[in-house]
């Protein structure tokens, strides 16, 4: 491939916002033609991979974007230390049913009981399920409600929640 024709598709794919074609059509090229694989399925095998690239860029934008102070996973979850209640209802909250069903979930127990690592990794669960999350704290809600009060921008912000699926707040 011509150098001119490489700098040529390389500004293509900036103007059209297509990273990682960018990055991988020499390499794809080469290996189509080692494997005497037609046009067509080098061009799904490029347009492939972008779309695949694309989704966990999305996944991780949404993750990252919900403010987790921390990652935890329900893999990670030491399911014999948890309360009885806990136990018993987590099955039920990894299906993320709640959220399509518009209901509330709160987890209340003493400290240290794994309320906080279940909701960061439902919420992480919902992001990975393609929803929009925000994780807040308690006092960091109440102060933005205060400021919105005060700005008159209440409205916004309530706007600003309606975009969310999971809402988790948390009082750390």
């Amino acid at each position: 491939m011509s150098s001119t024709l490489h700098r040529q598709i390389e500004t293509l794919t900036k103007q059209l916002r297509l990273p990682t074609f960018r990055q991988s059509f020499l390499e794809l090229a080469q290996q189509a033609a080692l494997q005497n694989s037609n046009h067509e399925q080098y061009l799904h095998q490029l347009l492939e991979l972008e779309q695949t690239q694309r989704a966990q860029r999305r996944i991780q934008q949404k993750t990252r974007r919900a403010g987790f102070p921390c990652k935890k996973y329900l893999q990670d979850l030491s399911i014999p230390d948890l309360p009885p209640d806990a136990q018993e209802k987590l099955p039920l909250l990894q299906r993320l049913d709640f959220i399509t069903q518009a209901q509330n979930v709160i987890l209340s127990d003493n400290p240290g009981t794994g309320k906080t690592h279940i909701a960061i990794a439902l919420g992480i669960k919902a992001c990975l399920a393609g929803l929009n999350v925000l994780f807040t704290t308690i006092p960091r809600l109440i102060t933005k409600i205060q400021e919105s009060r005060s700005q008159r921008t209440l409205r916004q912000l309530e706007n600003r929640f309606e975009n969310y699926d999971l809402v988790i707040s948390d009082w750390n």
